[in-house]
């Protein structure tokens, strides 16, 4: 992303958050964080651009383009979001190359404390990994079933939609666009609901998920405790970024999932559009017109239904993957050989984002105040 567009997606936020009191903590937490790495990555001339008074008279100028009504309670959370924001920049902005060094020393402890006990250490992780994926797998399984069978379910439900306007068309009957024509309203409503079916049965995934990466973090901090007598806080720093990966992971299987149903109803609700356009064209050759079209419907929809079904139904796998991957890192880490980390980056990740949900909600209004 490249820093103006960071910058207005910020703003643009911004904007909603006074606007609207049920954004989500973690859409402020995702743009504020790419938007303060951009910000530390760019030139020193090119940050000047962006200081806290020129931000401020973007955000006015959007907000009044963008929001009807501004009351002052508005008003006054879209000043302190944006004081907030540059505050907290400039902040991380200061301790980052501290916070660097320092988990840099700390990792350098903890290797010459386990060093004694390495191949112990290394046998704890291995087998630390090998339970992880134990309890991943079933759940990797469930989900390429789940799609499976949400993918049978929708062509299932929605075939006999193509049917019907075949039968319909193959009646010589007088009046068959007024027949046809809720068919494509019932199909819109039908492909909205069996999505929202599919979104519902899938997203439950990322929780369970989190319980297991939980149990899996809490049982490596058991095992090698007895390790680290004289470093446990530094142990407990690195399984907390290591706990912090995962989950933030899990967290986005579950946006990944979600998008991709909502990406097969933006695929499938045209040919419910385009029907209905048809049929709102009122000339003689309405049948001959519309005879390939329905004929091809079904197959159109199959199609985009089985690639749906061959995109999500590799996630769990690649997902399992992935968090063995992680602890693949921590074990890598704590090797007397590894060299320099970059841990820093996710602790001050999870400090954006937990100081970003902490101001959203103590000042984001509540309905009451909105009315007034």
């Amino acid at each position: 992303m490249s820093l103006k567009a960071a910058s207005l997606a910020l703003l643009a936020l911004l904007a909603l958050t006074g606007a609207h009191a049920d954004v989500r903590a973690d859409q402020v937490a995702d743009v504020v964080w790419n938007y303060f790495t951009q910000l530390s990555s760019d030139a020193k001339e090119t940050v000047d651009q962006l200081q806290q008074s020129e931000i401020s008279k973007q955000l006015n100028t959007l907000f009044q383009a963008n929001v009807q009504t501004v009351n002052s309670y508005a008003s006054e959370l879209q000043k302190q979001l944006i004081l907030f924001a540059t505050e907290l920049h400039t902040r991380l902005a200061e301790e980052s190359e501290k916070l660097k060094q320092q988990i840099h020393q700390e990792l350098q402890d903890l290797r010459a404390q386990l060093t004694p006990f390495a191949d112990e250490v290394h046998q704890q992780i291995s087998k630390n990994i090998q339970e992880l994926q134990a309890r991943l797998t079933p759940y990797a399984d469930e989900l390429r079933t789940q799609v499976n069978q949400n993918a049978a379910d929708l062509r299932r439900q929605l075939e006999p939609y193509a049917q019907e306007l075949q039968a319909k068309l193959k009646e010589n009957v007088d009046g068959f666009q007024t027949a046809l024509t809720p068919y494509a309203d019932e199909l819109q409503q039908q492909i909205n609901r069996k999505v929202e079916d599919v979104k519902e049965k899938l997203t439950p995934y990322a929780d369970e998920l989190k319980a297991k990466i939980d149990q899996s973090v809490g049982d490596l901090r058991k095992t090698l405790a007895p390790y680290t007598e004289d470093a446990q806080d530094k142990l407990n720093r690195q399984l907390e970024v290591l706990s912090f990966q995962m989950n933030k992971n899990a967290e986005e299987l579950r946006a990944k999932l979600s998008e991709a149903a909502e990406d097969l109803r933006l695929k499938l609700s045209p040919y419910a559009q385009e029907l209905s356009q048809k049929l709102a064209d009122d000339t003689a050759n309405l049948r001959t017109s519309l005879t390939p079209y329905v004929d091809g419907l079904s197959e159109k929809i199959d199609q985009q239904i089985e690639e749906f079904r061959q995109n999500v139904a590799p996630y769990g796998e690649n997902f399992n993957k992935l968090l063995v991957q992680k602890v693949e890192e921590m074990r890598q880490k704590l090797g007397p050989h590894a060299g320099m980390a970059e841990d820093h980056l996710a602790l001050l990740e999870k400090d954006v984002r937990e100081k970003v949900a902490s101001f959203l909600n103590a000042a984001l209004p509540t309905a009451e105040q909105i009315e007034n």
